[in-house]
């Protein structure tokens, strides 16, 4: 079993900059793909970002490309999300999630593992 605590997030001026990090727990974290998904207000959970477990596969959401990162650390067991250039609406609640297939993938139900999730805020 894997378990995820998200951390990083808060409240930021619209152009600002937050990282996130998600802090695994778990012996095989270096075999599961991660991947990062936001539920705003009101709007059902969407993806952002996914990382293959090597490292090598990233995708992005369309919404973010360009300003958002995925990176992943296996020796400490944490992936990242760097987001720059944030606007409102990437408002959300952020979720990690761990995927035992070790693909990077856009769906929801591959991953067999959540986080708690952490709050971003982007004021204008």
């Amino acid at each position: 079993q894997v378990r995820m605590v998200e951390s990083g997030g808060g409240l930021v001026q619209a152009g600002g900059s937050l990282r996130l990090s998600c802090a695994a727990s778990g012996r095989t974290f270096s075999r599961y793909a991660m991947g990062w998904f936001r539920q705003g207000p009101g709007k059902e959970r969407e993806f952002v970002a996914t990382i293959s477990w090597s490292g090598g596969s990233t995708y992005y959401a369309d919404s973010v490309k360009g300003r958002f990162t995925i990176s992943r650390d296996n020796a400490k067991n944490t992936v990242y999300l760097q987001m720059n250039s944030l606007k409102p609406e990437d408002t959300a609640v952020y979720y990690c999630a761990a995927g035992s297939l070790g693909r990077a993938t856009m769906v929801p139900n591959e991953y067999n593992y959540w986080g708690q999730g952490t709050q971003v805020t982007v004021s204008s």
